[in-house]
């Protein structure tokens, strides 16, 4: 899938560069110019110098290599692969090595001069590159499938709702076997009840069959005032089918569970 680089740029920023920024420090770089006139090639545009041309390519990489070190950290097995892209010129795909294989995860290139001509930097030549999010993300939270971020369900978009925006998440991959259901009911003790503590329960005795727990109802009596609360438990196992026989016998478990240890009143 190819992406367009975004040709927005700042000429303040290491996206542009005039003649004497870019050749800063290169032996008789005073001697060197942005601009000619020649023939475009499979290297260069018409406009632009092979030694302009090489500099700003090598500005360009460089940056996205400290980008994608940043955000991934040390050790990546990086390579990079000519394209086409209407915009810039030489283009690039950044490719990472992403369990075993190459995996695609930004475009970018020498920005057409025309484009860097009409924002008003003739002096300027700039470089532009576009990010894959999604292939980002795949590997930062070890996604094994593109088409789950286009997806409704549940059990894939809750994983990814924090409280803090810092906070680390690991992706749990989704089980393609059907999930068994069983509701429970109880009337609460008249003090020292949580919820969290009925979910730390439930997650306690069912283990990873747990997929999540649900309060699904609530119920203040009218006469004794006590407050009756309804949950819904999906379990689901990652490699089989469950059946509703063993999942009864670990959701009994959990009903004696919350009378013993919660003092809950069961209605089940």
């Amino acid at each position: 899938m190819h992406r367009e680089p975004d040709v927005g740029f700042d000429p303040g920023s290491p996206g542009s560069c005039p003649g004497p920024k870019l050749f800063a420090g290169i032996k008789d770089g005073e001697s060197l110019q942005l601009f000619e006139q020649s023939s475009r090639s499979a290297y260069k545009q018409e406009t632009h110098t092979m030694e302009a041309t090489k500099l700003i390519e090598f500005d360009l990489k460089q940056t996205l290599i400290r980008l994608v070190t940043h955000i991934f950290g040390d050790g990546l097995d990086i390579r990079w692969v000519d394209c086409y892209f209407p915009f810039t010129h030489p283009s690039y795909e950044m490719e990472i090595n992403f369990h075993g294989e190459w995996l695609e995860v930004l475009g970018c290139g020498v920005m057409e001069q025309q484009l860097v001509n009409s924002a008003g930097a003739q002096d300027r030549i700039g470089w532009a590159f576009g990010l894959g999010l999604e292939r980002l993300a795949m590997i930062l939270y070890d996604i094994p499938d593109i088409r789950l971020f286009w997806s409704e369900d549940e059990r894939f978009l809750k994983q990814f709702r924090v409280s803090d925006i810092n906070q680390k998440v690991k992706f749990q991959p989704l089980s393609k076997y059907p999930a068994v259901i069983n509701d429970i009911s109880f009337w609460l003790p008249s003090k020292n009840y949580t919820e969290n503590d009925f979910y730390d329960l439930v997650r306690t005795v069912g283990g990873d069959l747990v997929e999540k727990v649900d309060l699904i109802d609530k119920f203040e009596h009218p006469k004794t005032h006590k407050t009756s609360h309804c949950y819904r438990i999906t379990y689901r196992h990652m490699e089989r089918t469950l059946s509703q026989r063993e999942v009864g016998r670990i959701h009994q478990a959990v009903q004696e569970a919350a009378v013993q240890l919660l003092g809950v009143e069961g209605r089940f």
